[in-house]
């Protein structure tokens, strides 16, 4: 008995922790603190199909309760209680309420999801031929996201920057197994395929990107591989005004410069092994199917290096020297040679200096 007790308890505490911790999120990470219209209008749907469900099951207890208490049978009563089988007015009653039930969550559903799906305005064009709407094209790869500006011409990788208090079309598709993209804060998940693009829209509220001082994150949703929980990206929220100057700097940008001598040796390493996959410029005209990794124009101006680690020449060169340790099953493990610690310096300062906006 005392061991039984013991569990009820174990199982009451770890119940009522659950519950604490399950309200707990940070606004650029958590879906229970909607960022924008896409990421609202889903929230809402969560709340009406939870209140549903606890209703229901506030009223199965009390049916439950009165049935127990008010009809117990007592002691030394052998008869049989009154059967209600073949009742008309019952049957109707839980035969009506499930289906009230299901158009109040129904209707609403349907109706946001026409709503989210629809898209055509990502092909709306104005008087001179350009389109209205901001549309990106996310590509995903094994380890690493690629964000594509068709109209304005630019392409970044791992950041992507987006205006606040408007509508962002996105075209998704993948470049090897299937991955699913995801901000939480902004809306669902959408897969990312090899064999079609799925497109969809966001927004991301102006106030709420504030409080979460303009970072929100990313994520693939899809067990991809051995590096899945690791293939995150980050969401740059700006004010309409810094989005422009950052579009215009982007498509300004010349090829980078090196600023000493170490970071001009490390430009000719990054020639001789890495171009041939990478490229620096935010305006790499390559075909999508050369573009085998990950767009470098802005890697010094990151915040993680591969995603996961650290943004300092340490853990850069860390990872140049095993990115297997860090991200098994990526494409970059052994594809550019052993670098000695002289090139491991000059590469790690090239890169290092590499950036758009200082």
């Amino acid at each position: 008995m005392k061991a039984r007790l013991s569990k009820w308890r174990l199982f009451t505490i770890l119940a009522m922790v659950a519950l604490v911790l399950s309200g707990c999120g940070e606004p650029f990470l958590s879906t229970l603190q909607p960022a924008g219209e896409v990421a609202q209008d889903q929230y809402d749907l969560m709340i009406l199909s939870t209140l549903i469900m606890v209703l229901v099951i506030i009223v199965v207890v009390i049916v439950y309760m009165i049935a127990i208490i008010r009809f117990r049978r007592k002691k030394g009563d052998k008869t049989i209680p009154k059967q209600v089988e073949g009742s008309h007015t019952l049957e109707i009653i839980w035969t009506v309420i499930p289906i009230i039930l299901l158009l109040i969550l129904a209707v609403p559903t349907v109706t946001s999801t026409f709503k989210l799906a629809d898209t055509k305005a990502m092909d709306k064009k104005d008087a001179d031929g350009n389109r209205e709407a901001l549309v990106i094209n996310v590509r995903a790869n094994l380890y690493w996201w690629e964000f594509e500006y068709p109209d304005e011409k630019i392409i970044t990788s791992q950041d992507l920057v987006v205006p606040t208090d408007q509508r962002v079309y996105f075209n998704v598709t993948a470049s090897d197994v299937k991955h699913s993209f995801w901000i939480p804060a902004a809306g669902g998940k959408i897969d990312t395929n090899v064999d079609n693009v799925n497109k969809f829209f966001l927004e991301f509220d102006g106030e709420k990107a504030k409080e979460a001082e303009g970072l929100f994150y990313g994520k693939c949703a899809e067990l991809c591989g051995p590096s899945h929980a690791l293939m995150d990206f980050k969401v740059k929220a700006l004010p309409q005004e810094e989005y422009t100057a950052w579009v215009e700097d982007m498509k300004n940008a010349g090829e980078p410069e090196p600023s000493s001598d170490l970071a001009k040796e490390g430009q000719e390493i990054f020639n001789n092994k890495c171009l041939a996959c990478h490229a620096v410029s935010p305006q790499d005209g390559r075909p999508e199917q050369a573009r085998t990794a990950p767009n470098l124009a802005t890697f010094g101006e990151r915040n993680r290096i591969a995603g996961v680690l650290d943004h300092n020449e340490e853990e850069l060169k860390n990872w140049l020297s095993d990115p297997d340790q860090y991200k098994p099953g990526n494409k970059m493990t052994g594809t550019y040679g052993k670098l000695t610690d002289d090139e491991m310096d000059a590469l790690a300062e090239y890169l290092m200096g590499l950036k758009v906006q200082d």
